[in-house]
């Protein structure tokens, strides 16, 4: 099958988007597909500080083509990176005909492969990850519409657990059956305990990791405010916050505020995110929501106890007192108990991280869920795309992602 993936954005923006898409072409390569994808980037020095910018890396086997996001550079001009990505993919599609479009988020790589594939008459599949499942649609009638329009007409819309297709049907109104679970997944063979350590085991003091987008939605000031109590009761820690994001200075500050003395080594790439994770006794991920948390995947199958939250995508995979520890989003005190506890409880972490690597292990592996995705693929190759929505949006300039477009 010859297959374009469109991507929100792949590396070097550090995203989970990025491990998800660098994880599902592997897989598609490997089973004989002929990939291309389409990949937006910033290239401003805005965009690069937030997550990372340029144009993306070769991927083996794929052909892969990066297009500047110049209009969320300039002003939150959305509608300009859809017509650019809209006309790439028919440009591609004319040197060599697609059998299917697949497109990760919602808005604007969503609505951009439904507008491509009412002119060429194929399938459409779109991955709900994350912020436009979230909040996209919240913000204006344009991104609401555009949301609404592409889970209801692609031909199939992959999510990655249920706590988060319930609240992407509550807020948008949206049919539960629209959506096919297909869970979040790890490449254990990338990430795996480190050697002559058995899960659980800590230095002293335990170390605690926090890997990801630095941004106040995933709990990084919250972290730094609950490490502020643990040094005020005595109980011992070295603590990390790995990645950059929107928060990156906040947290960076707030962290001097607050006299702790946190590691704040920045960029990390994904094959330098295992070393990371081996060199981590604790993962602490205060989400206040996700699609499904890579990062926690990738900690549970590096042999580390997590702490997190109850928090949608969370929910689905870690559960309080068996391979997790969790509190209520933004419970500070909470979460300096469990982090307490975690720190003082050997037995503890043990029983938690093992229990952690065994279900990754079983359930989460990127050879299982890529298979299920292309069994959507099978499921809807050869069926024509939906015709039934106006594919003229409502232009609303007031939308709160124009301005800070890297939001969305």
């Amino acid at each position: 099958m010859r297959v374009l993936f469109c991507s929100r954005r792949f590396w070097p923006a550090i995203s989970g988007m990025s491990v998800y898409a660098e994880n599902l072409l592997r897989e598609l390569v490997a089973a004989g597909h002929d990939v291309t994808m389409v990949s937006q980037f910033r290239g401003d020095a805005a965009g690069t500080k937030v997550y990372g910018g340029g144009d993306p890396p070769p991927v083996e086997g794929v052909r892969v083509l990066g297009r500047r996001s110049l209009g969320e550079e300039n002003g939150g001009d959305f509608e300009r990176d859809v017509q650019d990505m809209v006309d790439t993919i028919l440009a591609e599609h004319r040197r060599e005909p697609f059998d299917l479009l697949h497109a990760q988020y919602g808005y604007p790589n969503g609505w951009a492969v439904l507008l491509a594939a009412r002119e060429l008459g194929i399938p459409t599949v779109v991955s709900i990850q994350g912020g436009d499942g979230h909040w996209v649609g919240s913000c204006c009638e344009t991104h609401r519409r555009a949301m609404v329009d592409v889970i209801d007409h692609a031909n199939a819309v992959l999510i990655g657990c249920e706590s988060f297709a319930q609240e992407v049907v509550e807020r948008l109104g949206v049919a539960r059956d629209s959506f096919t679970i297909v869970p979040g997944a790890v490449d254990v063979r990338r990430f795996t305990p480190a050697p002559e350590r058995e899960p659980g085991d800590a230095a002293e003091p335990v170390r605690l990791l926090y890997h990801g987008r630095v941004d106040r939605r995933k709990g990084a000031l919250d972290f730094l405010d609950a490490l502020a109590i643990l040094r005020d009761e005595g109980t011992p820690f070295a603590a990390t916050i790995s990645g950059i994001g929107p928060d990156f200075d906040p947290s960076r500050e707030k962290a001097a505020a607050l006299g702790l003395e946190v590691a704040f080594p920045g960029y990390a790439d994904y094959h330098a995110a295992p070393a990371l994770y081996r060199e981590a006794d604790v993962f602490v991920s205060p989400t206040y929501a996700e699609g499904f948390s890579n990062t926690i995947l990738e900690a549970m199958a590096s042999g580390l106890p997590s702490v997190s939250c109850y928090a949608v995508g969370v929910v689905d995979c870690l559960r309080d007192g068996e391979n997790g520890l969790l509190s209520q989003p933004g419970d500070i005190p909470a979460l300096a108990s469990n982090l307490r506890r975690i720190i003082t409880d050997g037995p503890l972490r043990r029983r938690l991280a093992a229990a952690a690597l065994r279900e990754c292990r079983d359930t989460y592996s990127w050879t299982a869920v890529g298979r299920q995705i292309m069994g959507v693929y099978a499921e809807v190759a050869g069926q024509k795309p939906s015709l039934g929505f106006d594919p003229v949006l409502p232009v609303d300039p007031t939308c709160r992602f124009r301005a800070t477009p890297h939001l969305l």
